[in-house]
C-alpha cells in the first residue's frame, strides 16, 4: 500500500522513478543519454520554483519569504493584531482574512467571544482586512474557495493551513510569524527538503480522503520521514481524484509534521477555480522533466482500505478490517497508553466490545477535513432511507461553509441527513478541538476531523472525566451510523454514489463578508471588550539566568493541547493573563504556581529588590553560584524565571499561546531532546524564550532544580551553539556542569531573544 524509499529519487517526466542508488547513474544514462546534475535537478521541483518566487534573501539556502495572503481565526487574530499594533503597525500590507469559526459556539466567558468578533471587524476596517462573520465558513474552506491560487503562498495562524492540492503552498505558524508579515518582515527558514508523494491507482468505492491521509500519516509520522519538509504530490493516481478529495488528503499532511505541501495541478483544478469564479487564478504546475527529491512516499490508492486512527494520535492508525480482527489486543494497547501518559488507569475501550465488534457512541463529520461537499453528498447517499436509530449513538454534521450548506439544502442532502436522525449545524471548527459535541464520560467518538490528541474532545482526566476520539472517513462514519454505532467500514456496504454536481453560490459572501483590503480607515476605533488585554511588559534577556525546572514531562511527544488546553480555555485567548492560568493544567496542574513563585522573585528584582531578599531560600543557591568558575555574579542583575523540560514538545496546533503563556508566567526557556515542529520552536523564539536542546536520555536535573546559565546573553550575541550551564539541585545536592545546545538561529531570531520578545524587537 505504502512504500518509503530509503534514498533520494529522480523523477523523469513526472512518471519514471529512479532511486538514488549505485545503479542510478547507469539507469539515468540509459534514460536520458547523459548524467544530470543533482543540484540542478533539485531545482526542478514545484516547491523550489514557488519558494524561489517568494524569496527575498537572494539565497535559496537561507530563505526570507513574503506571502501573498494570510488567514487567522477568532482564537488567534486578536493576539496577532495586538502584537503588530504594539509594534507600530498602521495597516495590513497584504490581504489578511479574519474568520470566526473557532469561538462561534463557545458559551464560556459571557460576552467575550462576541467581543472578540467585534474587535476583529473593527480591526478589518481600521487596518484594511477581510472579515468573515461567524457561521459563514471554517477558515480553510473560505481560503480554498476565495483566496487560493496556483503558485501562491499563504500563511495562516492555524496548523492546518494547507492548500497544496489547489496549487498553493501554505504554511501554518504561530502568531508571531504573521505579525512579522504585518510589519513588513519575512518568514525566515532554511530551504526545506522536498519529499515526493507518488500516487498511483484509484481508490475503491467507500474509501475516502481521510483513509488515504491516515495511511500516509501512519507510515511517516513516527520516523520523521517528512518532518519540516515539503510534501510534493505527483503521479498518475492524482488524475483519479477530484479537487475536494485531494484537499481532504492535503489538509491532513499537517499531522505528518511536514512544513508544507504542493500538488501537480490539472484540468480538475482548473475546473475548481472556474466553478468559484476565479479561473484566472489557475495555472498548470508540474515538476521539471528531470527533478530530484530527498525521498519518496509511494502510495497505491487501490490498496488503501477504510482506516481508523485510535486514541491518541492520527498516526495510531489501522485498517478497520485489521482492527476488527485483532480488536481486544489493539484496544488493550490503547488502554495501556492512556494509563502511562494520562495517568488514566480507569480508561477503557475493551468494554465497548459487543459480540466481537466495537460499539461507538458518537459520530461527527466537521470542519476543513470532513465538512466538504464531496464528503457530505456521499454521506447523504449512505444515510438515504436509513436510520441511525434511537439508541446512544448520535451523528452531527457540520458543512464547511454556507455555500456548501446551501447546495446541500438545494439537492436534498440535508433532508436525508435529518430523516436518518443526524443533526446539522453551521460551519464550525469546535469538534476538532473540544468546543463542540463533547462526548459523555467513557464514551468513544468517531470523527472526520483533524486530530484525536488527549483531551482534544474536551474531556478532563485530572477531574476524572475522560472520553476519546478516533478519526475516520465520513463514509465509514455514515456506515457505522446506519449500523447503530457498530464500527463498520464503508466498503462493507453495497454503495452507489450519485455525485450530484456542485454549484458554488458566493452571494452570501458578497452580502456578509467585509472586504476592506486596500481601504484602511485609520481613524476607525477598535472595539475593545473587557476581556481584551494588552500583552504584559517583557524584559530583555539578562547576561546571566537562574531558572527553576517548573515542569518535567517524559512522554515521547507533548502536544500543544497539553501545553495549553483547547476547548473551554479558548474564550480567554484575548486575555494573556487569564489564559496563562490554564497552562499545562491537564498535564501538570502544579506548573502554574511553581512558575508564578519564580515570577514573583523576578518582579521584585525588576523593582530593585535582590532575589535573595525576595526569596531567602535563594541565599544558598547564590552562595553555590558564587563558588562556580564564572566570575562575579550580581544577583540583582541576574534574570530569574522558570523553564519547562519535555522530550519532544510542540506537536499539533500552531497557536502561539503554547509558548506565550509560559512567557507570561515568567518562563525563559524550554529544554528538549528535539522540537516536534518548527512552528512551536518559532513560537518560543518570538516570545523571547530560549529553545535549548539537551540530547542525553538520563537527565542531570529534575523538577524543582535550579539551572544557572552564566553569560547567556553574550553567548547568544556571539552565536555560540554550545552553552555551559550548571544544575543546582533543589535538595542541595552536588552541582553539575552541563552543556545546552542553541542551534540554527537566524540573526533576527537572536535579536528577538535578546530583546525579550518580538514586540520589543519591533519597537526597538
Amino acid at each position: 500500500m505504502i512504500r518509503l524509499y530509503k534514498n533520494g529519487v529522480w523523477l523523469l517526466n513526472g512518471a519514471k522513478v529512479i532511486e538514488d542508488t549505485p545503479e542510478a547513474p547507469r539507469q539515468l544514462q540509459q534514460e536520458l543519454g547523459s548524467l544530470p546534475d543533482k543540484a540542478e535537478a533539485a531545482k526542478g521541483t514545484m516547491a523550489y520554483s514557488i519558494l524561489e518566487a517568494h524569496n527575498t534573501s537572494g539565497s535559496m539556502d537561507k530563505l526570507k519569504i513574503k506571502f501573498d495572503a494570510m488567514a487567522s481565526h477568532d482564537i488567534t487574530y486578536v493576539g496577532i493584531i495586538q502584537t503588530a499594533r504594539a509594534s507600530g503597525m498602521e495597516q495590513f500590507p497584504l490581504p489578511y482574512v479574519l474568520t470566526n469559526c473557532h469561538n462561534s459556539l463557545c458559551a464560556v466567558g459571557g460576552t467575550i467571544n462576541e467581543d472578540d468578533h467585534l474587535f476583529g471587524l473593527s480591526a478589518a476596517k481600521k487596518y484594511g482586512g477581510i472579515y468573515v462573520p461567524a457561521h459563514q465558513a471554517v477558515i480553510h474552506q473560505y481560503m480554498r474557495e476565495m483566496m487560493s491560487g496556483c503558485g501562491k503562498m499563504i500563511l495562516g495562524s492555524d496548523s492546518h493551513t494547507r492548500y497544496g492540492a489547489l496549487g498553493t503552498m501554505a504554511i501554518g505558524e504561530g502568531g508571531g510569524e504573521l505579525a512579522k508579515q504585518l510589519l513588513g518582515g519575512t518568514y525566515d527558514v532554511n530551504r526545506p527538503g522536498v519529499i515526493a508523494v507518488y500516487l498511483t491507482g484509484k481508490p475503491a468505492p467507500g474509501v475516502g480522503p481521510q483513509d488515504v491521509a491516515l495511511a500516509i500519516i501512519a507510515a511517516v509520522f513516527a520516523n520523521g520521514y517528512v518532518k519540516n519538509k515539503v510534501m510534493e504530490f505527483v503521479g498518475d493516481g492524482i488524475a483519479n481524484l477530484n479537487a475536494e478529495y485531494r484537499s481532504g488528503i492535503d489538509v491532513m499532511t499537517t499531522e505528518t509534521t511536514c512544513l508544507s505541501s504542493i500538488w501537480k495541478t490539472d484540468e480538475k483544478i482548473r475546473e475548481f477555480y472556474a466553478l468559484h469564479g476565479r479561473e484566472q487564478d489557475y495555472r498548470a504546475l508540474s515538476p521539471a522533466d528531470v527533478a530530484y527529491y530527498d525521498g519518496m512516499v509511494e502510495v497505491d490508492l487501490a490498496k488503501v482500505r477504510p482506516m481508523i486512527a485510535l486514541p491518541f494520535h492520527p498516526s495510531n492508525a489501522y485498517a478497520i478490517e485489521d482492527l476488527n480482527r485483532n480488536l481486544k489486543d489493539i484496544l488493550h494497547a490503547v488502554e495501556q497508553t492512556a494509563a502511562q501518559q494520562l495517568s488514566a488507569r480507569d480508561f477503557k475501550l475493551t468494554d465497548k466490545i459487543e459480540n466481537g465488534r466495537l460499539r461507538v457512541e458518537q459520530g461527527v463529520i466537521a470542519g476543513c477535513a470532513g465538512g466538504t461537499y464531496d464528503n457530505l453528498v456521499d454521506v447523504a447517499d449512505i444515510l438515504a432511507n436509513r436510520s441511525i436509530g434511537s439508541g446512544e449513538f448520535a451523528l452531527s454534521i457540520y458543512p464547511s461553509s454556507q455555500p456548501v450548506f446551501m447546495e446541500l439544502v438545494s439537492n436534498g442532502s440535508v433532508s436525508r441527513f435529518m430523516e436518518a436522525g443526524a443533526t446539522v449545524r453551521t460551519a464550525f471548527c469546535g469538534p476538532c478541538f473540544g468546543a463542540g459535541d463533547v462526548p459523555a464520560n467513557n464514551c468513544l467518538s468517531i470523527r472526520h476531523s483533524t486530530r484525536n490528541f488527549p483531551n482534544r474532545e474536551g474531556s478532563k482526566p485530572m477531574n476524572g472525566q475522560i472520553a476519546s476520539v478516533a478519526l475516520m472517513d465520513a463514509r465509514s462514519i455514515a456506515a457505522t451510523a446506519v449500523n447503530g454505532g457498530i464500527l463498520t467500514p464503508a466498503t462493507d456496504l453495497d454503495l452507489s454514489f450519485t455525485k450530484p454536481k456542485y454549484y458554488f453560490n458566493q452571494t452570501v459572501y458578497q452580502n456578509r463578508v467585509y472586504n476592506g483590503y486596500g481601504k484602511a480607515q485609520p481613524y476607525q476605533e477598535l472595539r475593545l471588550g473587557p476581556n481584551i488585554a494588552d500583552w504584559p511588559k517583557m524584559s530583555a534577556l539578562t547576561e546571566d539566568l537562574l531558572l527553576q525546572v517548573a515542569s518535567e514531562i517524559h512522554d515521547p511527544v507533548t502536544t500543544t493541547d497539553e501545553l495549553i488546553p483547547s476547548g473551554e480555555t479558548s474564550s480567554y485567548r484575548s486575555n494573556p493573563l487569564k489564559l496563562a492560568e490554564f497552562t499545562l493544567s491537564r498535564k501538570d496542574p502544579g506548573y502554574v504556581e511553581r512558575a508564578k513563585a519564580m515570577q514573583r522573585i523576578e518582579a521584585a528584582r525588576l523593582e530593585g529588590t535582590s532575589p535573595i531578599a525576595a526569596e531567602p531560600a535563594l541565599q544558598d543557591v547564590f552562595a553555590r553560584i558564587k563558588a562556580l568558575p564564572c566570575g562575579e555574579i550580581d544577583p540583582k542583575a541576574t534574570g530569574v524565571g522558570s523553564l519547562v523540560y519535555a522530550v519532544k514538545p510542540g506537536d499539533g496546533s500552531a497557536r502561539e499561546q503554547a509558548a506565550s503563556c509560559q512567557k507570561v508566567l515568567g518562563g525563559w526557556a524550554n529544554i528538549a531532546r528535539e522540537y516536534a515542529t518548527k512552528r512551536y520552536r518559532s513560537n518560543l523564539i518570538n516570545w523571547g524564550m530560549l529553545p535549548f536542546l539537551f540530547g542525553d536520555e538520563a537527565l542531570p536535573f529534575a523538577l524543582g532544580d535550579y539551572i544557572f546559565i552564566p553569560g547567556v546573553r553574550q553567548a547568544v550575541e556571539q552565536k555560540r551553539e554550545d552553552i555551559i550551564a550548571y544544575v543546582l539541585p533543589g535538595n542541595g545536592g552536588e552541582t553539575k556542569k552541563i552543556t545546552l545546545r542553541l542551534s540554527d538561529l537566524t540573526d533576527d531570531e537572536r535579536q528577538i531573544i535578546l530583546a525579550g520578545c518580538l514586540i520589543n524587537f519591533n519597537r526597538r
